[in-house]
């Protein structure tokens, strides 16, 4: 019997990162659909869990993607409210890659040092990948604070995820590069988080930081959001501070993606949000 993901996407495209990477997870087909919503969630999802007999459900699975993770959430939600009894399959929410991509890089983290009682920033980090990153650090023990250039956006950020996951995330407000200068210098950890393209250190800001022990950065698109790191870096020893760059910890992002698609077909209730991603993460980063 054939394995078939249906890729639900919350934007006018399904994307076709998420469709390759089902192909390559295991996915005999991959079948996308384009704008879901709340409201045509529900249909899509019975014609998934009506139409094989129970011992062939675990060969149908649902990924829910699209660039809005608060969408993402809501359609996820909405697939789960759908289901009842047996009648239902299993499913992986992974809004613009934040699961995955924030899993992979607190799980380097996690190898490079240890989280518990450290000052962790997340600069530029109101987006999907920098939201997530942030709840799985506070989860860990740190002190979690997230930079924007809006101090109102920063906020909204903050409260959306101490409400959804029960953390303490401090709002900060940093709109150019010295503002964010100021933000890291008490810190221990920093993952930069910003929009492909843009500068958000430069190396002189961090690379005189005594206290500093690890600093990651997202982005893969020239110019790297942190001068002086090399997309590359694997825990390289730069200055006084353990180092990755997004190729560096994009590979585990690529296999956590991978594998995470391949366990939606061992039985079909497995549900893969931020903890059991981040908790396959941990598997993989040994």
């Amino acid at each position: 019997m054939k394995k078939l993901l249906f890729q639900f996407d919350t934007d006018a495209f399904p994307s076709v990162f998420d469709t390759v990477v089902g192909y390559d997870g295991g996915a005999d087909h991959v079948i996308g659909h384009a704008n879901v919503t709340t409201d045509t969630v529900v249909k899509l999802v019975e014609g998934a869990i009506f139409t094989r007999a129970p011992k062939d459900k675990k060969n149908t699975a649902i990924f829910v993607g699209g660039s809005s993770l608060q969408a993402g959430q809501e359609v996820y939600d909405a697939v789960m409210s759908t289901f009842f009894s047996n009648f239902r399959v299993s499913v992986m929410l992974d809004s613009n890659g934040s699961n995955t991509t924030a899993a992979a890089g607190v799980a380097r983290l996690k190898n490079s040092t240890s989280i518990s009682g450290k000052k962790a920033v997340l600069l530029a980090g109101t987006g999907p990948v920098g939201q997530r990153a942030a709840v799985l650090l506070a989860r860990l023990g740190a002190d979690v604070s997230i930079t924007s250039r809006s101090m109102s956006r920063a906020t909204d950020a903050c409260k959306a995820m101490s409400s959804q996951y029960n953390v303490e995330l401090n709002p900060v407000q940093a709109a150019t590069n010295q503002d964010r200068a100021t933000a890291i210098e008490d810190a221990q950890i920093v993952f930069a988080c910003g929009a492909a393209g843009v500068r958000l250190l430069e190396q002189s800001h961090w690379s005189s930081l005594k206290q500093l022990q690890v600093i990651m950065d997202a982005n893969a698109t020239p110019e790297l959001g942190v001068e002086g790191i090399d997309m590359m870096d694997r825990g390289e020893q730069r200055h006084e501070s353990i180092c990755w760059g997004a190729i560096g910890f994009g590979t585990l992002k690529l296999d956590l993606h991978r594998t995470c698609i391949s366990r939606l077909f061992d039985d079909n209730k497995t549900l893969l949000n931020i903890e059991e991603i981040f908790s396959i993460a941990e598997q993989l980063a040994g």
